[in-house]
């Protein structure tokens, strides 16, 4: 029997309707363009059945590389210091070395390329939610993904690793109402990550069951100081009753914002109002007075990550893990611990 005709360059470039160059480009991960045009070109590869005897793709042919990458939005924040810091450390134990990559918002980023082109044994990505398309280019090179604390229900069977959020939301309820909280303010991240309502859930649930038809005054904040800020100013006005008001702040950022506005009112962080926050980032202690909050175990979670991508580069069986490690409340001055 003659055998069928190997795909060509020229058949994938006919089938996605663009130049030989292009193709030829988006295949070897080189040169500028759109994230989605490489994908097309990628998919069209596939589903041909062209291969490219005798060069590198994605990884190297002698074995995998000791590289793991961790994607995040940016670098230059205390909870991407947190999450650096334990991939980190984790992969230098393991015998790897970290490669820190930015996903930046623009359609000609084509970071899952770069990864794919340098072999990488697996991809942490930090809070963010990666398309289809940036899915597609590191599973064709059998680059396994490990989501850390990931935005929204994943529409794809990535394995992914959080903390216990509502949990979370239901102690900072509890120890309010233990410090004599009477009515509640809560300053909730907007957009609405899944781990953000989740920590809203909790609380307000915990503040229902312990104190049915308490005032729960909620407002949005877009997960910054400043805009937190305005909106406990606005909660601050809103609430009516009389007594200690415990304010629960999604996020230590938003607590920092919350401090400026409770004391622009003239009143007392620890004893009119009691603040949690959310994370236990490093300057949370140093807040005047220091901050209590639920810590977020993020260089656990990150090495967790990073643990399970060296398990599946060296073939160790892992199952499609969905992994919570435990909050801890971290009790301080102010809710007057």
């Amino acid at each position: 029997m003659t055998p069928e005709p190997r795909p060509t360059l020229d058949a994938i470039a006919a089938h996605c309707g663009l130049s030989v160059t292009t193709v030829s480009r988006a295949l070897r991960g080189r040169g500028e363009m759109a994230a989605e045009t490489r994908a097309r070109v990628l998919a069209a590869a596939r589903d041909l059945g062209y291969r490219r005897d005798g060069e590198r793709r994605g990884r190297p042919r002698t074995g995998t590389s000791r590289l793991i990458d961790l994607v995040l939005g940016r670098f230059h924040d205390p909870y991407s210091e947190q999450v650096t810091a334990g991939a980190q450390i984790a992969a230098a134990e393991l015998g790897y070395d970290l490669v820190l990559t930015t996903e930046r918002d623009a359609p000609r980023d084509d970071w899952p390329m770069r990864i794919r082109s340098r072999g990488s044994a697996g991809v942490v990505i930090g809070v963010i939610t990666p398309t289809t398309s940036q899915v597609t280019v590191l599973a064709d090179a059998g680059i396994p993904i490990v989501l850390l604390g990931p935005r929204g229900d994943a529409s794809l069977p990535l394995w992914n690793v959080g903390t216990t959020d509502h949990a979370g939301g239901t102690d900072a309820a509890a120890h309010l109402i233990d410090r004599g909280a009477r009515r509640f303010v809560v300053i909730a991240g907007e957009p609405t990550f899944r781990f953000g309502r989740a920590r809203v859930q909790g609380f307000e649930a915990e503040a229902e069951r312990r104190m049915p038809g308490a005032v729960v005054v909620r407002e949005h904040a877009d997960w910054t100081s400043g805009q937190a800020r305005r909106a406990t100013a606005r909660a601050l006005t809103e609430i009516p009753g009389d007594g200690p008001i415990g304010l629960f702040a999604c996020s230590d950022e938003m607590a920092a914002g919350a401090y400026r506005a409770i004391a622009e009112a003239g009143l007392s962080i620890g004893r009119d109002v009691l603040v949690v926050g959310f994370d236990d980032v490093r300057g949370a202690r140093w807040l005047q007075p220091p901050l209590t909050t639920i810590r977020q175990p993020l260089r656990e979670m990150a090495a967790t990550a990073v643990g399970l991508l060296a398990d599946a580069a060296e073939g160790r069986s892992v199952e499609r893990p969905s992994l919570e490690l435990p909050t801890t409340l971290v009790p301080r001055a102010s809710t007057g611990a």
